[in-house]
């Protein structure tokens, strides 16, 4: 099995435990295909430099549709002349060890005492759950002995596939592609580990819980058009339109209670960006680098770029 790290912004426009672990625990087989085609101008990137230093910042979103092209000539272009290309180390789990996960760590992904879904989940937000799963499942009790934060995620993941998105598409394979094509240094930045993961479950109180799951059944009632527009936009390069597909206020609630009801993920969001500044900072001095960092970490008030700005660095927009 494979786990996918995005463990605070992930892989998908939204945030850690709102959607994206069922492709934390996908196989590799299931992991989905980019197109790259020469037909579109492709995502932009960032041009970081102050006096001879620079790099280019390549900023990913999820989920995309299973679908999606995008012309990859400006990244090669940047790779080819490039030193170096930092990108996320991913988490390859064996099925070994996923499977002695699941057995040892059973509390944190079940609901526990012999319950079910039913019994642990706000009423209000069960009915809707309900209704949807029986769209999007065609069943009345999948998902019912996972804890709530997992059987939303399980659910919205189908919503994604019932539309062709996936947020098991890999961006990072195609760049380690062309990094390889051209013989470029690959600099994998570990960010996070399957340990991380399970001390923010472990954590998760059940009142901010309930905030990530109403966050989650909103993206599938009425979010799905906005991510398919803000991946479209990616694909064609398209920041301003980007920009103004930002997350839901549901999402910021549930962000805004796992930063005050988890010290753990509080910790682990600040530990993410230190390390991408250390290492963002250190390619800096090494050359033309790429670098390729989740889009609402880039974005986001206080964000890696206006944290770059702070330290004097100029940072160009995509065009």
């Amino acid at each position: 099995m494979r786990l996918s790290v995005r463990l605070a912004i992930v892989l998908t426009g939204t945030v850690l435990l709102v959607m994206p672990w069922p492709a934390y625990l996908a196989s590799a087989s299931d992991i989905d295909e980019v197109v790259v085609t020469g037909e579109r101008t492709g995502p932009g990137l960032w041009w970081v430099h102050r006096s001879a230093q620079q790099l280019w910042i390549l900023g990913t979103v999820a989920p995309l549709p299973k679908d999606i092209t995008w012309n990859s000539r400006q990244v090669e272009g940047v790779i080819e002349g490039a030193q170096q290309v930092l990108i996320a180390k991913p988490l390859n789990v064996g099925v070994t060890h996923a499977l002695w996960l699941l057995l040892t760590q059973r509390n944190l992904f079940m609901v526990r005492d012999g319950k079910r879904l039913h019994d642990v989940l706000a009423h209000d937000l069960y009915a809707r759950f309900a209704v949807l799963r029986t769209k999007y499942a065609h069943s009345a009790d999948k998902w019912e002995r996972y804890r709530p934060i997992l059987a939303s995620a399980f659910l919205q993941e189908a919503a994604f596939r019932s539309i062709g998105l996936s947020s098991r598409l890999d961006l990072g394979a195609e760049v380690r592609a062309l990094a390889r094509k051209h013989r470029v240094r690959i600099e994998e930045i570990s960010i996070a580990g399957v340990r991380d993961a399970l001390e923010v479950l472990r954590a998760l109180a059940p009142s901010a819980e309930n905030i990530c799951v109403e966050a989650a059944l909103k993206t599938v009632e009425s979010g799905l058009p906005r991510l398919s527009q803000r991946a479209r936009a990616w694909a064609r390069g398209d920041l301003e339109a980007i920009q103004h597909l930002p997350q839901t206020a549901e999402v910021d609630a549930c962000l805004a209670a796992l930063s005050t009801h988890s010290g753990v993920l509080e910790s682990l969001m600040a530990q993410m960006h230190r390390t991408w500044l250390v290492s963002i900072e250190g390619a800096l001095q090494h050359g033309n680098s790429l670098v390729v960092v989740n889009m609402d970490q880039l974005l986001e008030r206080g964000g890696l770029l206006d944290e770059l700005r702070t330290r004097g660095y100029e940072i160009e927009a995509p065009q």
